[in-house]
């Protein structure tokens, strides 16, 4: 490969890790000729972890990619990737034609999954694009004039902070958070206790370990047989990622995750880089689940990765542990459960204020990683997971 000036990395996808990924890869291979072209359908920047308080009603900066890109020496293409050639390393993107690689990082992420129970695609909604949560946002607000119910469906992290954002934004909606297992369900005792006393002040019902078997028009539908009323269901439940991979031959796992090997390179074809929700990714303690918290470290390690490859150097595999589980609880209030490197909580946890500040800090919107990213290299990842991750797999 030639890394004077033909090497053409394609990242596909512009959210948190492949934003990362192509910014800092540009940056550190400016002086080697390489060209990186970004593609994503949408030109604007959707902050997905934010995606809650937009649905509840929340007016959040708007982020241009080409914007965000301005200087990095990275090339933005509009448009959907709609095949990969694999093997003559090519992708074809809707309205323009083929790109051709000598390197692909997929970066395709992933959304809720509306297709497992029947009504959930016609009838609730979902925070997978910013244009429907800003909609949500606007029917919350006619429902909130009159009184009405919300259920949330899903108990995990997404529906815990969409269910505190709207019950704290509109106090006159009864919300009801329903969920096949308990709500802080990973945390400790003490930080899970704390939690539900926050969802009682905010006057929020739950529905624990029942599974949602239907949603219908104005009412989801239980395993047990009973219904909840709900005016409006917001679907938090259940992942999916893009069937791109899976379709071109590449190897996926019963997800369609991409399989990869210690370097995140693809197992079946090496020259596709995966990171983020888009890869299944192995550590000596097991399976890494998505978050930003795990995706941006792949996306900063697999720049690295091409980076030193492109000069010859060797690489080290990628190592990583979990550190915390940020919760908000709304605006005035969150809990952070800090935790072992398998993500099972450790003693020690923030409530309140503390936790507040710390959630912000932490978990607060990428951009301005991004334009640092431009100049200098930037730490994004907490922990490497200790004595966890040098152990045998």
């Amino acid at each position: 490969m030639n890394t004077t000036t033909t090497t053409h990395v394609v990242v596909l996808g512009a959210g948190y890790t492949g934003m990362l990924a192509a910014i800092r890869l540009a940056r550190r291979t400016r002086e080697l000729g390489v060209r990186i072209t970004l593609v994503n359908p949408s030109a604007r920047f959707t902050e997905r972890l934010r995606m809650h308080q937009i649905a509840a009603g929340q007016k959040l900066a708007n982020h241009h990619i080409p914007d965000l890109l301005d200087g990095a020496g990275v090339e933005f293409v509009q448009g959907s990737a709609t095949a990969i050639d694999p093997v003559a390393r090519r992708v074809q993107v809707d309205g323009h034609g083929e790109l051709a690689y000598d390197r692909l990082i997929y970066a395709l992420g992933s959304g809720t999954d509306t297709t497992a129970v029947p009504g959930a695609a016609d009838h609730a909604w979902t925070l997978n694009d910013p244009r429907r949560a800003h909609a949500f946002a606007g029917e919350l607000a006619r429902l909130a004039a009159t009184g009405g119910t919300v259920a949330v469906c899903g108990g995990g992290l997404t529906g815990i902070e969409a269910a505190a954002e709207i019950a704290e934004s509109h106090p006159g909606l009864r919300v009801t958070l329903i969920g096949a297992t308990e709500p802080g369900a990973m945390m400790g005792d003490n930080a899970r206790a704390y939690l539900h006393a926050a969802l009682d002040r905010l006057g929020i019902v739950r529905r624990t370990g029942v599974r949602v078997t239907k949603v219908l028009p104005a009412a989801v539908e239980l395993a047990d047989g009973t219904r909840v009323d709900a005016d409006l269901a917001l679907w938090t439940s259940g992942v999916r990622v893009s069937p791109l991979a899976a379709t071109a031959g590449i190897e996926t796992d019963e997800r369609g995750r991409v399989v990869v090997d210690p370097t995140l390179k693809s197992v079946s074809h090496p020259a596709i880089h995966a990171i983020g929700d888009a890869a299944a990714v192995r550590q000596a303690w097991g399976q890494i689940h998505g978050t930003c918290q795990s995706g941006l470290p792949t996306a900063a390690y697999t720049a690295d990765v091409i980076a030193a490859e492109l000069r010859g150097k060797p690489v080290r595999p990628f190592r990583f542990g979990y550190f915390h589980q940020p919760v908000s609880l709304g605006r005035r209030d969150a809990v952070i459960q800090f935790t072992h490197a398998d993500d099972s909580p450790r003693r020690y946890f923030l409530t309140g204020w503390a936790a507040r500040a710390y959630k912000e800090l932490v978990s607060s919107s990428p951009v301005p990683t991004f334009k640092a990213s431009r100049r200098m290299t930037m730490k994004v990842q907490l922990s490497t997971g200790g004595r966890a991750t040098r152990l045998p797999a």
